[in-house]
């Protein structure tokens, strides 16, 4: 497949067979992400493996921190912990955060983003699909999940992929097209 037609048909793929992904591919998708371009070469990025227990453990977070956010809601909750238990394996990717520079670490978490994409790309090819979550079971904005993870305080999360075998065809969604989008100077 050419680099256009994997473009046009990455989507984010929500429903997942209950699969575990081989390490093999793992290790494929964190290798793509590694020849992301980053400034400076600095290779902002940190990557936290989730699978097995640690998800059953990542998953008690989640289930506090949506119980508390949504109280009256408990079947969003129970919707959206029910990812998690479909969800294979979740990857949290960290960008480093550069005391003193601000405008340098903001320039990290746009390479982790280009990271990022490069996995979802490489998911593609290994068939397997992806979701990029922040909010809500994406703990992203939540301390509980830095502090879960690990992560010194000189990184930022700044996104959960949530990755799996994908169970059906994601739906196409509609794309404005470029000249709808682009100024010429």
């Amino acid at each position: 497949m050419a680099i256009f037609d994997y473009l046009k048909a990455r989507r984010a793929i929500r429903n997942y067979e209950p699969t575990e992904i081989e390490d093999e591919k793992i290790t494929s998708l964190l290798e793509a992400a590694t020849y992301a371009p980053n400034d400076r070469m600095r290779e902002p990025w940190h990557f936290y493996v989730i699978r097995g227990e640690a998800k059953e453990r990542y998953k008690q977070v989640a289930l506090d921190y949506l119980q508390e956010r949504f109280p009256t809601k408990p079947h969003l909750v129970a919707e959206s912990v029910k990812v998690l238990e479909n969800t294979p394996l979740v990857i949290i990717v960290t960008a480093d955060i550069i005391p003193n520079d601000p405008a340098a670490s903001v320039d990290n978490e746009y390479a982790v983003c280009c990271a990022i994409h490069s996995m979802w790309l490489a998911a593609q090819e290994l068939g397997l699909g992806m979701v990029w979550r922040t909010r809500g079971v994406g703990l992203v904005h939540d301390e509980r999940l830095h502090r879960f993870i690990g992560a010194p305080e000189n990184r930022k999360i700044v996104g959960n992929l949530f990755i799996g075998y994908p169970a059906g065809e994601a739906e196409a969604t509609k794309r404005t097209p470029h000249p709808e989008k682009t100024t010429y100077l």
